[in-house]
């Protein structure tokens, strides 16, 4: 078993849960070791407790979202698995309708301004990647989440 499904049965035995629970996806945040390590900090110190992501991704890698209840694995960049997570809320909210209300609990910005400004270059390089193009009028599925689980 590699390292994932060994953190992930310790997690089902921890949480007592069925061993046949799934979990969503094993991932890290970010598109750099640089930033995957430091959100990886931010979610461990409860800073950090929700996620943006293009709605229109989705629907283009041929993926299902995440759903209220899922569970996900946290990893550094290099795939070391750190922490799970149960998403607990999910909005939907066009990019250039997000306040700062929401977007704040991400934990990464002081100000709506500086969101903004990360996830466009974010979001443009995605959609780029997955042909198709950034607008700032798309859906943005915001996802809360609450740490269950760390190593």
């Amino acid at each position: 078993m590699n390292t994932t499904q060994n953190f992930w049965q310790d997690f089902l035995s921890h949480a007592k849960l069925d061993n046949n629970t799934k979990y969503y996806e094993a991932s890290y945040f970010g598109d750099n070791k640089e930033l995957a390590n430091e959100l990886l900090a931010l979610v461990l110190e409860g800073k950090k407790r929700a996620t943006a992501s293009l709605l229109k991704s989705y629907e283009a890698e041929g993926a299902e979202p995440p759903q209220i209840g899922s569970y996900s694995i946290i990893t550094d960049w290099d795939g070391k698995p750190h922490c799970v997570i149960q998403t607990i809320a999910i909005t939907i909210i066009p990019f250039n309708e997000m306040t700062f209300e929401i977007c704040k609990s991400e934990g990464e910005d002081e100000c709506l301004e500086t969101w903004q400004d990360g996830h466009r270059r974010c979001f443009t390089d995605e959609a780029e990647e997955l042909g198709f193009i950034f607008t700032e009028d798309m859906e943005i599925l915001f996802e809360d989440f609450e740490v269950v689980y760390t190593a």
